[in-house]
């Protein structure tokens, strides 16, 4: 059965064999079992995989960035299901052709009573009749459309074809699942490089999986182009160390290890570069994180701390802009995330600064670590739950009523004061204020 399935698979390009088909082609997997992450929509008992089980699709949308598995996971489902595979490039395709498809999908359901499942990459580069070409015959399952595109397909595809298709979302692979496939292609000896003497460094594996950003493609062909062309030494090996993977996949190894110092002392660096108010050492420094393949998240994370703990509320815009950093490079991804994250580094490390929030909220925690906890006093208790009426609330004074939209009130039983303000930035515009209500207090 096997033989049958790949020649169906390579049915477009018989006059190769097996080998001369590049690695990262050959390694595809058939099987859910072999497939590597996307464990968000691929998990055991996650509404795809159980589709794909049951043998229960019609028709499917995957979109996210390239190497991610989206093409194997549609032949992973053609080897599931036992179906014909046809695969087309929306770049290249035409009405004609799909018409052609659909026909031979009937005929062959007729008559073998396979059904046909119609693989389109690119899928958001048809047009509005294209798309609506495939809606008669998608309907009725056959043939099973499995659409590819790095394109939000909200944004591309007709609102009829997405409301009879479920879509899912492909992220970038993890360092560890790059690593896991690097490898399965070291050791497989039918369609991988086992058969070859390679020596790798665990560091030149690391950099090669970091270097990709997410995409196994990317990764496969470096690994093959690697080894093909690096001749062996004396003792007859293979050696794939980090100069061959620069070389490779044209990029610099920067030392960068996550769980050894150089990442630590990086964004180490970064942080208080920030704080130093230097936007040309903390852009260096953040240049050489992403570079390295650090998760841009990682990097706004900080970026959201350092603008409340160091900046604070000598500049509150520091935050907002910090958050929206973040969020966006959420969805925009990388290299775009590098614009946006650069903006708010330039921004959190010319701002004035004061770590007055972060002391404040310390001292608070010491408080209520080391003294005896305060009461609620009775006229802050909540009302609405005062059904013995016990007093709660009574007497509270409520600041609007009076003028500037402040009255003198107790709010602790005993006093404290955890909030100093600086005259930097706002800041000196709240401290100002304070002075004023402490002062009549």
């Amino acid at each position: 059965m096997k033989e049958v399935f790949y020649a169906d698979l390579f049915n477009q390009d018989r006059s190769r064999s097996f080998k001369d088909l590049p690695l990262a082609i050959r390694l595809r997997p058939t099987s859910l079992e072999e497939f590597v992450g996307q464990e968000h929509i691929l998990g055991r008992g996650k509404l795809l995989r159980r589709a794909i089980e049951a043998d229960r699709l019609n028709s499917l949308i995957l979109y996210g960035p390239a190497g991610t598995g989206k093409t194997s996971l549609a032949w992973c489902i053609a080897h599931k299901t036992k179906a014909y595979y046809v695969s087309v490039n929306a770049t290249t395709s035409n009405v004609e052709e799909l018409r052609k498809i659909i026909l031979q999908a009937k005929q062959r359901k007729i008559q073998t009573g396979r059904k046909t499942i119609l693989f389109i990459d690119e899928i958001h580069r048809f047009n509005k009749a294209q798309q609506d070409v495939l809606m008669p015959d998608i309907e009725e399952g056959n043939p099973v459309l499995i659409g590819a595109t790095v394109h939000n397909p909200f944004f591309s595809l007709t609102s009829t074809l997405l409301s009879r298709s479920l879509v899912f979302e492909f992220k970038p692979l993890k360092e560890e699942e790059i690593i896991r496939i690097l490898n399965l292609a070291l050791k497989d000896k039918e369609r991988g490089l086992g058969n070859l003497k390679i020596k790798i460094s665990k560091k030149a594996l690391s950099f090669l999986a970091r270097a990709c950003e997410g995409d196994a493609r990317r990764a496969l062909n470096a690994l093959e182009l690697g080894v093909l062309t690096t001749p062996k030494s004396k003792d007859g090996f293979i050696n794939f160390d980090l100069k061959v993977v620069s070389e490779s996949i044209q990029k610099k190894p920067v030392l960068y290890d996550k769980d050894e110092d150089a990442h630590y002392d990086t964004a180490s660096a970064f942080i208080k570069s920030l704080r130093g108010s230097d936007p040309d050492a903390a852009l260096y420094w953040m240049a050489k994180m992403l570079y390295a393949g650090e998760d841009p998240r990682f990097i706004a994370r900080r970026l959201c701390i350092c603008a409340a703990e160091d900046v604070g509320n000598a500049d509150p815009l520091a935050l907002v802009l910090a958050n929206a950093a973040y969020q966006i490079s959420e969805f925009v991804g990388m290299p775009e995330a590098r614009i946006v994250l650069a903006q708010a580094v330039i921004y959190i490390a010319c701002a004035p600064k004061s770590n007055t929030a972060y002391l404040a909220i310390e001292k608070a925690y010491q408080d209520i670590q080391k003294h005896k906890l305060q009461a609620v006093p009775e006229h802050l208790k909540d009302a609405h739950l005062d059904k013995e009426r016990l007093g709660h609330g009574r007497g509270y004074k409520y600041p609007h009523d009076y003028p500037d939209h402040y009255v003198k009130q107790i709010y602790l039983s005993k006093k404290v004061k955890y909030y100093e303000p600086t005259n930097i930035g706002y800041e000196a515009r709240i401290k100002q204020r304070l002075e004023k209500i402490r002062g009549s207090s």
